[in-house]
């Protein structure tokens, strides 16, 4: 299950909200919403604004270094329309084995906006397999001001029943908890504040 935490995708109406508890004194830095406007699929919205300039949340995403220092020991990234996201959760792993979440980029425009299609693994839920072709996640991303970047993930693709809302159940803290790693990790990193 958790190879399938970076592929999450987000909306809202139906005001379902699931994730982290917020204590008195922080403030919940990763809003999720499910929207249900359409009957028969869900889209998963995950937000947040970081204190941390465009190009270091864009190289977050795109490369290689980036993913290894907040969301997996192992990445490869080919960073082209057609090309790929292939990281890999187990460190003692290597890219491209079992255990590899492939991810394609079909488009993106440079710190602007990234789409992406996850390969089905055997990892995944049986009945997501039939409905692979259906899972985007399209990612927007924007500098507010100086110094802040504001990123909108939108997963598309979930269908409206059960199991996917049972799914989700899983998929929005785990996702909620791997982007707060990228916050710390953006706010804390000095290198990634003077770009």
């Amino acid at each position: 299950m958790k190879n399938i935490i970076i592929i999450l995708f987000t909306v809202f109406l139906t005001s379902f909200s699931f994730g982290q508890e917020k204590s008195k004194t922080e403030e919940k830095r990763v809003i999720s919403r499910i929207d249900s406007t359409n009957n028969r699929e869900l889209v998963l919205i995950q937000e947040f604004t970081v204190n941390s300039p465009i190009d270091s949340v864009w190289n977050a995403y795109t490369t290689k270094k980036g993913w290894e220092s907040w969301a997996v020991p192992l990445a490869e990234i080919d960073l082209k329309v057609g090309g790929f996201i292939k990281t890999n959760y187990n460190k003692a792993g290597k890219i491209g084995d079992s255990t590899t979440i492939v991810t394609h980029i079909i488009n993106y425009v440079p710190k602007k906006l990234i789409t992406l299609q996850a390969e089905i693994t055997d990892n995944f839920p049986e009945f997501m397999k039939k409905e692979e072709k259906d899972f985007y996640n399209v990612i927007y991303f924007d500098e507010t001001e100086k110094g802040k970047t504001s990123v909108k993930s939108y997963g598309i693709g979930y269908k409206n029943n059960p199991k996917y809302l049972s799914l989700m159940e899983y998929f929005i803290p785990a996702n909620e908890k791997l982007l707060m790693n990228l916050i710390l990790h953006l706010e804390t990193d000095t290198n990634s504040k003077k770009e």
